[in-house]
């Protein structure tokens, strides 16, 4: 196990690359002391820490056209697009079973990046136990006008990436000195101010914070991105992200297009190996 930080971005459907990149890791059996899992990310990242080659993938693509998966009748049924019985109960449980007991062994550190709605200010859950604590990377993947708050012991949670889409800084201030980053954007990409805001604080007329957050996300994502190029250029940080322009959306339903993404990140994670283990060696 490498004494470093593993970050995963999320990003929806576009969580297939990061999928991808964690089985090359998986091939290898690539450890790190820490994860740091965002919407999307802390989902790919229970496959990663129980060692299920492909079954992050498979969770994405083998049920596309089931409506309890994702669809507008999910919606209209339960306030979730993202069927979340299918997800987080009938997916892991019956149709392609978790393997929780090896998730279990993880010797590491493994955080679920969660939006406090109340405060607008992130959370890191630890996870120790996912069978338990399901409901961390349920908050953490739950996106804000299509999901369903989630509320734990009086405190309401959405996405991750709204309060700390990448978690750099936090790995940082707890001491770890190596990071690897996936990110599901190409390197020129910049986020843009997100058009739903007006939506938004109708929705969450109490939430001020939160919505706050929202609306300058893009600004945060941007200097964050500046950021890691900075510590990328000094060696302290190693990024895998997209080499082009990803043409899936956050909620793309086109097998093809989710199958050429995965494929293009276990491509990239096994290209990035040499480099990137000679980074953690050092």
């Amino acid at each position: 196990m490498y004494q470093a930080a593993l970050i995963l971005e999320g990003g929806g459907m576009r969580g297939v690359y990061t999928a991808g990149v964690l089985d090359a890791f998986l091939e290898k059996d690539v450890e790190f002391s820490g994860i740091y899992g965002v919407s999307a990310g802390s989902c790919h990242a229970g496959s990663y820490i129980s060692k299920q080659y492909g079954r992050a993938f498979r969770v994405n693509v083998n049920y596309l056209d089931d409506p309890r998966y994702l669809s507008a009748k999910s919606f209209l049924k339960t306030g979730n697009l993202f069927g979340a019985d299918m997800l987080y109960s009938q997916i892991p449980n019956v149709y392609d079973p978790f393997d929780y007991e090896t998730f279990r062994q993880y010797q590491g550190k493994f955080y679920a990046v969660v939006t406090n709605v109340d405060t607008g200010e992130a959370e890191y859950i630890r996870i120790r136990d996912l069978d338990r604590q399901m409901w961390a990377v349920r908050a953490s993947s739950s996106l804000p006008l299509i999901s369903k708050t989630i509320v734990v012991k009086g405190r309401s949670y959405l996405d991750g990436g709204i309060a700390d889409s990448i978690p750099i800084r936090r790995s940082i201030r707890d001491g770890n000195e190596k990071n690897v980053v996936i990110l599901t954007r190409d390197a020129d990409y910049r986020k843009e101010p997100n058009k739903l805001i007006p939506l938004a604080r109708l929705r969450y007329p109490r939430s001020k914070q939160f919505v706050d957050r929202m609306e300058d996300r893009h600004i945060r994502y941007n200097e964050t991105i500046d950021f890691l190029k900075e510590e990328e250029a000094a060696g302290r940080v190693f990024i895998i992200q997209p080499r082009e322009q990803v043409a899936v959306g956050r909620l793309e339903k086109d097998r093809e297009k989710l199958t050429a993404l995965y494929e293009e990140g276990l491509k990239d994670g096994r290209e990035s190996m040499e480099r990137m283990i000679n980074y953690l060696s050092r």
